[in-house]
């Protein structure tokens, strides 16, 4: 393609954003510091003899909204952040809307997220569960239900993953995992006792016999982190206007070299 070709498709082009805005309200993961702001300086001052400038100090984790969970944040010989190539966060891939076949605590597959839309091998894969619509910009926020109660992946999703070898997966939700293969369900036993009765009544199995804690807490994180998969979690913004569509997709972190994960944007193309 001639470069006057690609500046006329690229005017074509239209940009979705898939974050999640960031705010001193938004809810960082349970036990993480949230976001916090202050002046240092301010403009007003300037009339004044002041400092003339607006200038502002954050301090806060890395996963405070939409935030790609890096390599070291659950494998200490793996990559920060900052040590990714920019390759590795764009590239093409499918945003996959299962909303309407999930809710509190439901389990979600490959062959369910198959059905929606074709994906292929080295896709970045994003999930639209449909439980953005709790996250804290919406009138239906609920923080619990956001981070708590969301559904997560079946059994044999991990190993699909892996042979997939997707650059990354999103997730419009609190985690990549379930939440109850993960410390909330210590945290919050009754929403565990609560999953367990719907996972009994499903499939027939207790959470431990279908999911075995020495193998699936955190799995998504512990079993592909060290494979390069990683995932973003909280994503959301316009993600619904995207459903079951191929696009070119990127991320964009920080490009910081000791961070074990980032608060980053994250958007989608596709040519109108």
């Amino acid at each position: 393609m001639k470069k006057e070709d690609f500046l006329n498709l690229m005017k074509r082009v239209k940009v979705y954003d898939l974050t999640v805005p960031l705010s001193v309200h938004t809810p960082p993961w349970p036990s993480y510091m949230p976001l916090q702001i202050q002046y240092f300086k301010r403009i007003a001052g300037c009339f004044g003899g002041g400092m003339g400038a607006n200038g502002q100090i954050i301090k806060t984790s890395n996963h405070v909204g939409t935030h790609m969970d890096g390599e070291i944040h659950f494998y200490g010989n793996g990559r920060a952040i900052g040590e990714v190539p920019i390759e590795e966060w764009v590239g093409e891939g499918v945003v996959v809307d299962i909303s309407n076949e999930v809710s509190d605590y439901s389990i979600y597959s490959p062959d369910m997220l198959m059905s929606k839309v074709e994906i292929k091998k080295g896709d970045i894969l994003i999930i639209n569960t449909g439980y953005h619509r709790y996250d804290w910009t919406h009138e239906e926020a609920d923080e619990v239900r956001y981070m708590v109660c969301h559904p997560g992946p079946s059994p044999d999703f991990d190993r699909w993953c892996a042979e997939m070898e997707f650059k990354w997966i999103g997730v419009d939700c609190g985690s990549a995992d379930h939440p109850m293969n993960t410390i909330i369900r210590k945290w919050h036993p009754d929403h565990f006792r609560k999953a367990e009765e719907k996972l009994i009544k499903e499939y027939g199995k207790k959470w431990d016999e279908m999911y075995p804690q020495d193998y699936y807490y955190q799995v998504m994180h512990i079993k592909l982190f060290p494979k390069r998969i990683v995932h973003a979690e909280c994503l959301g913004g316009d993600i619904d206007m995207v459903s079951n569509r191929r696009l070119w997709i990127g991320a964009f972190p920080w490009r910081a070299i000791e961070m074990e994960s980032c608060i980053c944007r994250i958007v989608a193309l596709d040519v109108e």
